[in-house]
């Protein structure tokens, strides 16, 4: 109960958040387990990689390699133990790194945030991000968005789109995180960013932090009698973010039928079908560990729903959000029937033009990718829908 309250009040700075889980394979013993470690509270210590065999153990190994040598270091090291790093086990490890590259650095977030990586989902960035927002007392829209208005400020001026759409991806997690799990507040919040493109990067932190809580604590805006809540409760220009996670809460309340989830998706609001499909698709990619033809299949199960097409740009999405990769997403375009193939290239293109800050470079990269001209113009118009722009 008391971790409960620490997080209804979004108190932080008291303890870890803590949750039984399993620390080893099999049915063994359980035992209270830091999710996710606030970053900036890692302290290190004498355990090393070799003797590790459980979360916790990782965790803090991974942690110490950053601290001593730099998160780079650890990085190198992390595939190791969690391969392809789509696995909720190299996120947390990743907050680890980022927990302990945040002190390594003396609490310097701009440099902590230029020396990460996007590899494990993103965890390195929301462990520092969640740091950051500990502090702030007063919790309102204009305070915490004064908080988190500069957070990502070297991002958006130095460096990539993709780093930059990281860091306030990680903000909209720590805003969650902060508020005690408080959508409205969190969405506000979001809205204080200076444009656009950041306050959407940032709600899609917020409604991945609704989801599926980095501490392992329920949001009381989940509702087990509508798999499509709060998507429908929002206001408009907050949906999309929602919609184009929803599936991952509607697959679990259907008992993982997937026909069930595309006549859901089939019946959300009319402008938001599309975007339920391509969590659709997200959710097709991730479950399948990313397995071309796999993916494939179930995504064949949303074309009676006209959704197939759509549900091929998130897999195609979801493949290049996590391994960084173009030509890793190439090979599930290629097993698709040939007409669904702008449709996945389309997708390659919306994560990977995020990768490059002109429209220059971002065409180069889809045409190192395929040679034939639409498939080319798909990709390249993929990266134009979600460039970096005010």
């Amino acid at each position: 109960m008391l971790v409960g309250f620490l997080v209804v009040f979004g108190l932080f700075d008291a303890a870890l958040a803590l949750a039984v889980v399993r620390t080893g394979p099999g049915p063994g013993p359980k035992t209270l387990l830091p999710l996710h470690p606030v970053a900036g509270s890692f302290v290190p210590d004498a355990t090393q990689l070799q003797e590790c065999t459980d979360e916790r153990c990782f965790q803090q190994a991974f942690g110490n390699i950053a601290y001593r040598d730099g998160p780079k270091a650890a990085f190198a090291l992390i595939g190791t133990v969690y391969g392809d790093g789509g696995g909720t086990s190299c996120h947390r490890a990743a907050h680890a790194v980022g927990a302990a590259s945040l002190a390594r650095f003396r609490g310097s977030v701009e440099r902590t945030l230029a020396e990460g990586s996007s590899e494990c989902g993103s965890g390195y960035y929301h462990g520092v991000l969640e740091r950051s927002l500990v502090g702030v007392k007063k919790r309102t829209p204009d305070t915490l968005g004064r908080a988190v208005r500069t957070l990502c400020d070297q991002a958006l001026s130095r460096e990539t789109p993709w780093v930059a759409y990281s860091c306030l991806h990680g903000v909209g997690h720590g805003l969650m995180i902060a508020t005690g799990l408080s959508l409205p507040l969190s969405l506000a919040a979001c809205n204080r960013l200076a444009t656009w493109w950041e306050s959407d990067a940032c709600k899609g932190g917020v409604f991945m932090e609704n989801l599926q809580s980095s501490y392992g604590f329920r949001s009381r805006w989940l509702r087990d009698d509508d798999p499509v809540y709060p998507c429908n409760a929002v206001a408009s220009e907050n949906k999309k973010r929602c919609y184009q996670m929803v599936t991952s809460r509607i697959l679990p309340l259907v008992g993982d039928d997937w026909e069930r989830t595309g006549e859901v998706c089939s019946r959300v609001e009319p402008d938001f079908v599309s975007w339920c499909f391509w969590s659709f698709g997200r959710d097709a990619s991730s479950r399948s560990s990313r397995n071309p033809a796999e993916t494939a299949r179930t995504c064949a199960i949303a074309k009676r729903f006209g959704g197939e097409g759509e549900c091929l740009v998130g897999a195609a999405m979801d493949v290049v959000q996590n391994f960084a990769s173009g030509p890793r997403a190439r090979l599930l375009c290629e097993v698709v029937r040939s007409e669904l193939r702008a449709d996945c290239f389309y997708g390659i293109g919306t994560v990977l033009g995020r990768f490059r800050k002109t429209a220059e470079a971002r065409e180069r990269d889809c045409r190192a990718l395929v040679a034939t001209s639409p498939l080319v113009d798909a990709c390249v118009r993929g990266g134009r829908s979600t460039a970096l722009r005010g």
